[in-house]
């Protein structure tokens, strides 16, 4: 089943951005593993899958940590609390949920304890939904520019968490407004903020989300299948 999934997703990834004019390369898909145990896992590796993403730190460590894969990348794709960035520094590749400069500057210090610099995403909420985490799209600026200053990290762009539609063309205003706010932000040329990815679109509306520039898409039921929530 996960082999079968993850190949319908590659092809529809290749034909949105091959309907927009993009090279299908220029977007990495990472299967969202959040709740699915090591054995999905090594499926999805078996598969040719080497991008996960976890939404809790101490899984995400537990998982990087059993499977002891150099050639695997994983991605913190959930809410980070501070006292959790020990977890997840020197494992992840990459945070794509940082939304205000008391947690980037948090990460700041794990990154320059381990010596290392830590590639983030600043998480916008662009939709401005109550129940989202993630900064105010006028205000991403200022917390790029701010984030900007300090060690040990470096800003690589803009996710998002769109809101749940049932039609995901009703999303592409969110990601096209994403897109435009990284192209603002990037014609500021503040120093140590690049904006080469946007995180953006999941399971019900990723290829809407290639169309509209991202450079990750995170699928987790369209590979999985449904999620047990109760772990």
């Amino acid at each position: 089943m996960i082999k079968e999934n993850l190949e319908k997703v590659r092809k529809n990834i290749a034909a949105a951005a091959l309907r927009v004019g993009r090279d299908p390369e220029s977007v990495r898909l990472i299967a969202v593993s959040k709740t699915k145990p090591l054995s999905m896992v090594l499926e999805a590796m078996e598969a040719g899958a080497m991008e996960f993403g976890e939404n809790k730190p101490q899984e995400l460590r537990d998982k990087a940590d059993a499977l002891c894969r150099p050639d695997v990348n994983w991605h913190m794709i959930g809410h980070l609390q501070k006292n959790k960035i020990k977890y997840v520094v020197g494992r992840a590749c990459m945070i794509h949920s940082v939304d205000t400069f008391e947690l980037a500057e948090a990460i700041s210090l794990q990154a320059q304890k381990t010596g290392l610099v830590m590639p983030i995403l600043l998480e916008v909420n662009i939709a401005g939904e109550e129940t989202k985490f993630g900064a105010k799209p006028e205000e991403t600026a200022a917390l790029a520019r701010a984030v900007s200053e300090l060690r040990g990290i470096q800003v690589r762009g803009l996710m998002t968490i769109a809101p749940f539609v049932s039609d995901p063309s009703q999303n592409r205003v969110h990601f096209r407004n994403l897109r435009d706010l990284s192209i603002d932000i990037a014609r500021q040329n503040i120093d140590n903020v690049l904006m080469y990815d946007l995180s953006m679109g999941m399971t019900g509306d990723y290829e809407v989300a290639v169309e509209e520039g991202a450079t990750f898409v995170r699928v987790g039921t369209g590979i999985f299948g449904e999620r047990d929530y109760s772990i």
